[in-house]
């Protein structure tokens, strides 16, 4: 990974946050002291699941059009699933697809560099110029009710580079935000926040952070009065990195008291091997957000499930699962039966979804069903390899915010924009939007 200072955030102490007037309602604590300071409130969640390279969509003519297309057949409710979504059959009622959306600046662009724009809706024509991606968005109000403001997750960890991210979160700055991809080191910085060690020895080692922090923006600032015009906006980045760091190390003392929720994590797997069992490792960190959303420590995931442009490990998943080509051989493959092969993987990536809805609907809090009051969305930034329309997408969840599933929507491309979709999603989870990137008016349908 890049050492670049905009790559800093959130790597050393990640998204801490907290006040005990803003703990998540637990039973337990009707009649304790502290539960005066509470307002129980329903959790509004939002979740983005990504995959790169597009999608396998036959042409009309081609006799694998019937059962390997993505996109279903028919329109409204009365819709047919292929194949390729046969998993989401048992789901209908509490999802939605999606299809004509994508993002006007980027539908130009070579696709796997839309992928950079997902959850942003940046402008990358020319100069690169991203923007704040909508999980951050949603993370600034909703981060105020819970122990870390989101989590940002995918297969390879860190940030990549420009125009081949691995991670779908952006800063206010539209600078990318470090992922994280190691399930056992996930689960012990969010969900065993004092570890192994007391208290009062994980207070000593946030003190000692805040000194370090310390000393290093005394040093940066002297430093900065002998820098060139260049240097200086390089350091300007890397001590805003670091003011962040400084507060989210705070943000973490603030909750060293406040116990965790109770949960049972003995079936996570935390040490998968994805070599020789991707589909495991897929579903372990999806299991992790699941846990995420049950112990009420974040509203906010995003998790990039691989990389664009046959880039990162998450492109030999096919390899290994289904004896195929690499994800963006398969995009690129003219040969006879590829329609089909590449139908097989996306149903292959259906199956995880699918596992994630059904574990996000049995699993309950408080308030019922985590899937109930959480919108999933689920898709990619390609159609079918570098067409940068037409977004297959699927949303799930949210039937307690209002949301009506069950229908496939076509919507038209000329006068729809997918920050539309992201302006009614943020409304859905009470963060008041009316304007993100170059939306044009909340979505209708649905939403």
């Amino acid at each position: 990974m890049s050492k670049k200072p905009w790559h800093l955030d959130r790597r050393t102490f990640l998204k801490g946050f907290g006040v005990a007037c803003m703990l998540p309602y637990f039973e337990s604590m009707a009649m304790s002291s502290i539960s005066k300071f509470i307002t129980p409130t329903q959790p509004k969640r939002l979740c983005f699941l990504y995959f790169p390279n597009g999608v396998g969509i036959p042409p009309i003519e081609s006799h694998y059009h019937k059962d390997w297309s993505w996109f279903p057949h028919g329109e409204g409710t009365d819709y047919k699933l292929t194949k390729t979504l046969s998993p989401l059959a048992p789901y209908r009622s509490d999802m939605s697809i999606l299809g004509g959306l994508s993002h006007p600046n980027s539908r130009q662009l070579l696709g796997h560099i839309a992928g950079d724009t997902w959850l942003t809706g940046g402008d990358l024509r020319g100069e690169y110029r991203n923007n704040i991606s909508i999980d951050q968005v949603a993370a600034k109000k909703l981060g105020q009710y819970t122990r870390f403001p989101s989590l940002s997750l995918s297969t390879d960890g860190g940030v990549g580079y420009k125009s081949r991210v691995s991670t779908l979160s952006f800063n206010s700055s539209g600078r990318p935000i470090p992922s994280e991809h190691r399930q056992r080191e996930i689960f012990e910085r969010y969900f065993s926040p004092n570890g192994t060690t007391s208290t009062n020895e994980r207070r000593k080692s946030l003190h000692q952070g805040k000194k370090v922090v310390d000393l290093v923006l005394e040093d940066s600032k002297n430093l900065q009065r002998r820098l060139g015009a260049n240097d200086k906006a390089k350091l300007d980045e890397y001590l805003t990195s670091l003011n962040q760091v400084e507060e989210q190390i705070k943000r973490n003392e603030r909750w060293l008291d406040v116990p965790m929720k109770d949960f049972d994590a003995s079936l996570i797997n935390l040490d998968v091997d994805p070599v020789s069992a991707p589909q495991d490792y897929v579903r372990s960190m999806l299991d992790l957000i699941v846990l995420g959303f049950q112990t009420d420590s974040t509203r906010v995931i995003s998790y990039m499930m691989a990389r664009e442009d046959g880039m990162g490990f998450g492109d030999n998943f096919p390899k290994i699962a289904l004896g195929l080509k690499g994800h963006h051989g398969i995009s690129h493959d003219k040969a006879r039966g590829h329609w089909e092969e590449w139908g097989r993987y996306d149903q292959w990536l259906t199956k995880q979804l699918a596992y994630f809805i059904n574990k996000m609907k049995n699993t309950t809090d408080e308030h019922g069903s985590l899937l109930d009051n959480t919108l999933i969305l689920y898709g990619s930034a390609c159609s079918s390899t570098h067409n940068a329309r037409n977004y297959p997408l699927v949303l799930a969840g949210g039937t307690n915010l209002g949301v009506k599933h069950g229908s496939y929507t076509k919507f038209e491309e000329k006068h729809t924009v997918m920050s539309n979709l992201f302006v009614s999603m943020l409304n859905k989870v009470d963060v008041p939007t009316e304007q993100f990137a170059d939306s044009t008016g909340p979505l209708g349908s649905i939403l």
